[in-house]
């Protein structure tokens, strides 16, 4: 190729861009010649200068010592200096905040619940809540703390939180390592690494996440980990070293990352999809390469599908099976999880029932989909519609579950049968029968009524209705629907005979044809917030589908054949708790208070609030300077990336450079690892936080290291280290300046109005102090000891606290009973919700009149919390005003109320004596005087 062209320099289309080398030898004696795939894999060696000898020397002239992708002594030390700088910034006042900080609510709460061996349903996969629960082990925590509410102490109950934090802080610690390893790796220059690694360090979003019990940190970790594998890999493989020892050991070690970052959170399917992508890309060239025979690709393809499929997924499965291994006993995720995962649990077993189920027998009957409710009544009328009796969906076994199957063929029988010395009448497919409440005994009936809640003429309500004596009509006759398919393995009597525990069965309406029904609708607080059942005529199939789980009938033998549920294999249980976790997490739909879409990410328009108490504050911020470089490097890439193919079609080759090549081959496999990790988040329709965002920023200062690597390429290496210096400068100082937020550290209202370079920021200002003097003067009080008793003189205390779905977390500093002499200075809002007073009328005062009302100091809950709307705004705008005024409203509509005259002081206050105030009468003859005057001249 071509040296002499400058880069602006245009070749003519005609000439020619490489000479075909021949080789004399080949394996069938014929010529060969080289492809053009060989020509890029080879290219790819040369670097910038062309010989295959200077592959030690990173691009911009910086000599390394040892072979590419090693280190030397002098490399070492700089690396283990840049790690202790991360250390200082990750482990800086570990034990600050000393309470429960955001999500901590749950996830150290599952520490609690592995510890306690209880079984838990949660979104994400098991690896990296392992990792936090073997931490509290290390710490001897004994489970015994319940991590319930954001602010709840950790010092009194001796909860080894520092234990805790400490292990995603020494992960958090470990990227910054393996940032500087990378670099190398992607064979950039030693300054470049440098620099990376230390964008690592002082990145506060990065190191906010680290320092507390959270997911992220492992998260980031081994995708960075499995991104230095990748990498190394790949440099074995393209120069031609494969099926070597080090080819084996970094294509094993990549398997093993993608396995632990999938087993922490299901984004690491994207780190999966990037190191796809790399897979199919080479095995794309070693099929154009025409020295790798068909028998040499076909075990590249193996060893790929070996080491990057199975072994990620065994790995993947193993977290799982330990999972199983310690979550054995029943615990609150149990009604997530099918009949069958449920009686694997200690806790949860069942005797052995009868198989055949007939005419008179007693059973419960259970909903196959919605977690398996029973089909329940209890002796409460409907407010509304027929007021029959409710029948509903309920959870938990009850003896208001069971029911009588009674034959509804002859309609003119008695009322009742003596079902016990009544010989058996199994109950087949097509039977049409009643359901008798064993309790109530009423009869389970549908008519053309609405149901209470699904208003819908497709629905009719189901309801438990008759009396003794009555035989009951047609409204309660049901037809039994066998399905083909039965539960557990398979029995070809239960496809046409009614089975327990094996057969699945709707129950058709003989009248209107509908089905009997129920989903995940509740009743509101009359029906006690069970199932809603009703009868529908096009109701979806898993909906309509029962099953009896106990059975029982006088008649049958004591050896009659008898049933359980099927205990379910491993991979069956693998298999239906991915199920339910895929279903959970498309449902966090709901909106949260700092939650924020894809596209604001990348200019880092919001954060979010994770604690507030005593002054300090910890808001997850990313560092300005980082994210809108890196930021910035994504869009330089791309517009000069395109740029090249426009210039491409009038003949430039610019890509026909080594140099260029070269570093768009980086930086297109950063910005397409960054777009992997970024861009589907905007598929999903969930809750989405700025975290989410953090791996992607991984590959994003990679890339802006790999655009500050080729700007600074032709320079002499002082200036690029003075150049790295300069942007480190800003990054330290820009860490700095917003460190407050990230080790909850003493912040000044002032400052942090200056740090708000954003109006969308929503940190809250007022919730630090005017000086730093101040958090000298007065001493923290502990989270625990924070009551209705203790107010710190000239201090308020204002906790914000931020909710996460899917479990609800309370405020656990909202004072029930507020002391009437507390009183605050700290600007406070309105609450979320306010309790509706039971009566309109006024009642009057008695014995109270002396006695001001309390002011309501509680800190805005959820929406509110931190917003600008509640902490900024010092002119009240209206709204309520935590009953301050309610004593002086429609006190002339009341006769009763306490009045006040002119003169008096304000109800609730000391009586003020203030001296009237007279005129003499030559003072008002003078000011008459004035007046008179005044008007004549107005008059002239």
């Amino acid at each position: 190729m071509s040296q002499s062209n400058p880069l602006t320099r245009r070749n003519p289309l005609s000439a020619p861009v490489s000479v075909p080398t021949t080789h004399p030898v080949h394996a069938q004696g014929k010529p060969f010649v080289e492809s053009d795939a060989d020509t890029k894999l080879r290219s790819h060696l040369e670097g910038p200068t062309g010989p295959p000898s200077n592959i030690n020397t990173a691009f911009g002239g910086k000599r390394r010592g040892g072979s590419a992708g090693k280190l030397g002594k002098r490399e070492y030390a700089i690396l283990g200096a840049i790690t202790l700088v991360g250390w200082w910034t990750r482990m800086y006042r570990l034990g600050r905040p000393d309470s429960v900080v955001f999500d901590e609510v749950h996830f150290g709460g599952f520490a609690t619940k592995y510890l306690k061996r209880r079984f838990f349903m949660d979104v994400h996969p098991p690896l990296a809540k392992l990792l936090i629960t073997l931490s509290a082990w290390i710490g001897g925590f004994d489970g015994n703390f319940d991590f319930k509410d954001i602010g709840k102490d950790y010092i009194e109950p001796g909860v080894p939180y520092i234990t805790m934090r400490f292990f995603p802080a020494l992960l958090g610690l470990a990227l910054i390592p393996l940032t500087f390893l990378t670099i190398i790796s992607l064979r950039l220059s030693l300054a470049t690494a440098i620099l990376g690694s230390l964008l690592i360090a002082f990145e506060n979003a990065l190191i906010t996440q680290s320092r507390l019990i959270l997911l992220d940190s492992f998260l980031v970790f081994f995708t960075g980990l499995t991104t230095l594998f990748w990498v190394r890999f790949s440099n074995h493989d393209s120069e031609g070293r494969a099926f070597t020892r080090p080819w084996w050991f970094n294509l094993t070690l990549t398997g093993l990352s993608l396995g632990a970052v999938v087993s922490c959170k299901w984004v690491g399917l994207f780190t999966i999809a990037m190191v796809g992508f790399g897979t199919l890309r080479q095995l794309w060239l070693l099929l154009g390469n025409l020295k790798v025979t068909p028998r040499q690709w076909i075990r590249h393809f193996a060893a790929r599908g070996l080491c990057l499929i199975v072994v990620p997924l065994t790995f993947y499965m193993l977290m799982f099976r330990i999972h199983f291994w310690i979550l054995n006993e029943s615990g609150d995720g149990d009604g997530f999880m099918s009949s069958e995962f449920q009686h694997t649990l200690q806790g949860h077993g069942m005797d052995d029932t009868f198989a055949d189920v007939s005419l008179g027998s007693k059973v419960s009957i259970r909903h196959v989909n919605t977690q398996g409710g029973y089909l329940h009544s209890h002796n409460h009328a409907y407010p509304g519609g027929s007021k029959q009796q409710q029948i509903t969906l309920y959870p938990h076994r009850d003896d208001n579950n069971v029911w009588r199957i009674v034959n509804a063929s002859a309609p003119d029988g008695p009322a009742s049968y003596p079902w016990d010395d009544i010989p058996t009448e199994w109950v087949l497919t097509g039977t049409k029968i009643r359901l008798e409440h064993v309790i109530t005994e009423k009869r389970l009936h549908s008519h053309d009524v609405r149901p209470p809640v699904s208003e819908v003429d497709f629905q009719n309500e189901v309801s438990g209705y008759g009396f003794p004596g009555f035989a009951g009509d047609a409204n309660d006759d049901f037809v039994v629907e066998i399905a083909h398919r039965t539960r557990g393995r398979r029995d070809r009597t239960a496809r046409h005979r009614l089975k327990a525990l094996r057969s699945q069965f709707r129950l058709r309406h003989a009248l209107t044809g509908c089905y009997l029904f129920s989903h995940k609708v509740k009743l509101p607080d009359w029906g006690f917030e069970q199932q809603e059942v009703t009868c529908n005529k096009n109701p979806t199939w898993e909906n309509s589908l029962w099953y009896i789980e106990t059975n029982e009938h006088a008649q049958l033998p004591f050896d009659a054949e008898k049933v359980n549920y099927e205990k379910p294999s491993f991979f069956d249980k693998f298999s239906e708790l991915n199920a339910v976790m895929w279903r959970t997490n498309a449902g966090l739909t709901e909106r949260h208070a700092y939650d924020s879409r894809p596209q604001s990410w990348p200019v880092l328009r919001r954060g979010i609030n994770f604690w507030v108490q005593n002054h300090r504050q910890v808001y997850l911020l990313g560092n300005p300077m980082i994210w809108w470089s890196s930021t910035l490097a994504i869009a330089a890439y791309l517009g000069i990336r395109g740029l090249m193919v426009l210039r491409a079609k009038r003949g430039y080759r610019d890509l026909h450079q080594p140099k260029i090549a070269f570093y768009d081959e980086v930086c297109a496999y950063l910005v397409i690892s960054w777009a992997l990790h970024y861009l589907p988040f905007f598929l999903m329709q969930r809750q989405l936080f700025l975290h989410h965002y953090l791996p992607a920023l991984y590959f994003a200062v990679l890339l802006f290291c790999t655009v500050f690597d080729y700007i600074t390429s032709a320079i002499r290496p002082r200036t690029r280290i003075q150049v790295a210096a300069v942007i480190m400068v800003l990054a330290v100082w820009s860490w700095n300046h917003w460190s407050p937020l990230a080790y909850a550290g003493p912040w000044t209202k002032g400052r942090c109005e200056k740090g708000k370079w954003l109006k969308t920021w929503d940190f809250s200002c007022n919730d630090f102090h005017e000086d730093l003097g101040m958090y000298k003067a007065i001493p923290a009080v502990p989270s625990s000891k924070i009551g209705g008793d203790v107010v710190p003189e000239g201090d308020a205390i204002t906790t914000t606290f931020v909710e996460e779905a899917p479990e609800p977390i309370h405020n656990a500093f909202e004072a029930v009973d507020v002391p009437a002499e507390e009183k605050t200075v700290a600007p406070v809002g309105p609450q979320n919700e306010v309790q509706m007073q039971e009566s309109t009328i006024e009642v009057p005062l008695d014995g109270e009149g002396d006695v001001g009302k309390a002011e309501d100091t509680r800190a805005p809950v959820g929406n509110d919390a931190g917003a600008p709307a509640v902490t900024d705004k010092e002119i009240d705008e209206g709204g309520w005003h935590g009953g301050a005024d309610e004593d002086m409203k429609h006190d002339h509509d009341d006769p009763d109320a306490v009045k006040t005259q002119p003169g008096d002081a304000p109800i609730g206050a000391g009586k003020v004596e203030v001296p009237e105030i007279r005129l003499d009468e030559e003072e008002k003859d003078r000011l008459i005087d004035d007046l008179l005057k005044h008007d004549e001249q107005d008059d002239q």
